[in-house]
């Protein structure tokens, strides 16, 4: 009997081995691709496509043209070169111009998918560094699509997209208008939408998301009219339009720096000069700075950014959320986002033994509200120590610089996007969300102090599934958040609804429109974690009390 039973199963395993769920060779525009099929279990398979073209070779300072085609078949199992960047130490380049690639997981259950919901993933770094393509660190690929797409039943595609100087430098004008780098995600999300089909997709259920820079590019791309009819919903974590840092506000200084640093002229030259120079030497010759004080904070050096260019974006930001108004929309941000900004800012504030002045968070106050002169800043000091004890504690005054730069950098802007969206929405649905799941090197014996929450780009792991695929590096309670997270992001993607889809969730996530409800996520999460008007005093202070002050003659 043991026998017989024995011999069934191993013919049962070789069916299904022989009959393994895959796409094949899959027609593009471009030609024939075809990925890598892995096991994932009984009758449970993915494919993978890697480093797929999406667009040609790009001009230096163009817009990214659709690729001509190959022969025969592409074997697209192997990521290619990031987009050319400075290195983490800022000494040395990496990467290729020949980047314009992305990466495709889709997921088979008994038969192969068909008509899946689609998530693009749009990667953050300042728009000065990151990628998609293979390992961030060590052999650690955070961007890996496979627990998204296996857990979530989605295809996730991952990109690449210019940065730096290459992807973002501008002379305010028609000669090197800029936002190339937001045209490479446009010309990724719109080979996505002609081609996906043929990988098992709906392209009329295309979900982008990003995080950082990556979140500010999934809002600009909602906003711009080019991708009218392309996009379905979209996800921004840690970032929007509306950011400080989203916009450059006078990139043709910037232009003219780099022109000077690569030996340039800086008159009606220069676009044509810079067209013709290295772009290893140009890369190099990108603004970035990450040294910070309260005086000169770090977040004022991300200076290579989107550009009103009066084509991709032919007006401010604020002024075109009615591009979004069929667009669900996600957008939050981690409750100590700017920490790791202000730590360069004022490195006292994770020193157990040092304290922090209050002097240098009045430093960063006047720094963020410089152009409002001495009316700006005693607003916002009497805002910020308004809950204070007569005598503050050293805890006390370190966390409200986290929260001035978390405000400012991150959750003040995301709160404005959230209501724009809200107020021009038509099919439209919106929902805000706060993750405070603590900082993993906080605590006692570690690099920082135990009150530090949720950095910035602390979800990415999660939302990864990170403690899912490496277990040993986390505990139970970081691989339940891991599976809420990817929950509420694959519902969400599948059908507007993040409490609606395949998976179930801890709590009901109640649209932002209920009275400016949220979510706030965490390990611990269930109903009594949504909240109501996310830090609305400090909302709106920056949004109303200050910009309504005068502007200081002393500027």
């Amino acid at each position: 009997m043991m026998e017989k039973l024995g011999i069934l199963v191993t013919v049962a395993v070789f069916l299904e081995m022989v009959s393994a769920t895959s796409l094949g060779v899959v027609y593009t525009e471009g030609g024939m691709v075809e990925g890598e099929n892995i096991r994932l279990g009984y009758r449970h398979h993915m494919d993978i496509f890697k480093g797929v073209p999406f667009a040609d070779i790009p001009g230096r300072f163009e817009k990214p043209q659709r690729h001509p085609g190959w022969d025969g078949v592409l074997k697209a199992t192997e990521y290619r070169k990031r987009c050319l960047q400075l290195t983490l130490f800022m000494t040395d380049t990496r990467g290729s111009e020949d980047c314009l690639y992305l990466n495709i997981w889709v997921p088979h259950g008994r038969s192969v998918s068909t008509n899946l919901p689609v998530m693009v993933w749009i990667y953050g770094g300042g728009f000065m560094a990151g990628g998609s393509m293979g390992a961030n660190f060590l052999n650690n690929y955070l961007y890996d699509g496979q627990e998204i797409a296996d857990r979530g039943n989605v295809i996730v595609v991952t990109l690449g997209y210019r940065v730096g100087t290459l992807g973002f430098l501008s002379t305010g004008d028609s000669s090197l208008p800029g936002n190339y780098g937001l045209w490479d995600q446009q010309a990724a999300i719109a080979w996505v939408h002609r081609n996906i089909r043929s990988f098992g997709g709906d392209p009329d259920n295309i979900t982008i998301f990003g995080e950082s820079a990556g979140g500010a590019s999934v809002s600009f791309q909602t906003l711009t009219p080019h991708n009218k009819g392309l996009i379905k919903r979209a996800i921004s974590q840690s970032g929007v339009a509306l950011c400080p840092w989203g916009i450059i506000k006078n990139p043709r200084k910037i232009a003219e720096e780099v022109a000077l640093k690569v030996n340039c002229p800086t008159d009606d030259r220069m676009a044509a000069c810079l067209k013709m120079t290295d772009p290893v030497l140009l890369t190099k010759a990108g603004p970035l700075n990450l040294s910070g004080s309260p005086d000169a904070p770090l977040v004022n050096n991300l200076v290579l950014s989107a550009v009103i260019d009066g084509d991709f974006l032919p007006d401010a930001p604020s002024k075109l959320f009615h591009n979004a108004a069929d667009i669900d929309y996600i957008a939050g941000v981690n409750d100590m986002d700017g920490h790791i900004f202000t730590a360069f800012d004022v490195p006292s504030i994770n020193s157990h033994l040092v304290d922090t002045p209050i002097e240098d968070m009045k430093r960063l106050l006047a720094s963020y509200t410089r152009e409002k002169g001495k009316a700006g800043l005693d607003e916002a000091y009497s805002t910020y120590t308004s809950t204070w004890a007569s005598n503050p504690s050293k805890e006390d005054i370190k966390r409200t610089i986290v929260d001035i730069g978390t405000d400012y950098i991150f959750l003040v802007p995301t709160q404005a996007a959230l209501y724009l969206h809200a107020a021009n929405a038509k099919s439209g649905r919106t929902y805000s969300y706060l993750f405070s799941e603590p900082n993993r090197m906080a605590g006692v014996g570690r690099p920082y102090p135990s009150w530090v929450g949720a950095d910035h780009a602390d979800d990415l792991q999660y939302v990864f599934g990170k403690p899912l695929t490496t277990p040993l590096g986390y505990w139970p309670r970081h691989r339940d958040l891991a599976r809420y997270m990817i929950a509420y992001w694959t519902n969400f993607a599948k059908t507007g609804d993040p409490n609606n889809g395949d998976l179930s969730v801890p709590a009901t996530w109640p649209k932002f429109t209920n009275g400016h409800q949220y979510l706030e996520i965490n390990n611990k999460m269930d109903k009594n974690y949504v909240r109501q008007k996310m830090r609305m005093r400090y909302v709106h202070f920056w949004t109303s009390v200050l910009p309504n002050l005068p502007i200081s003659i002393l500027e």
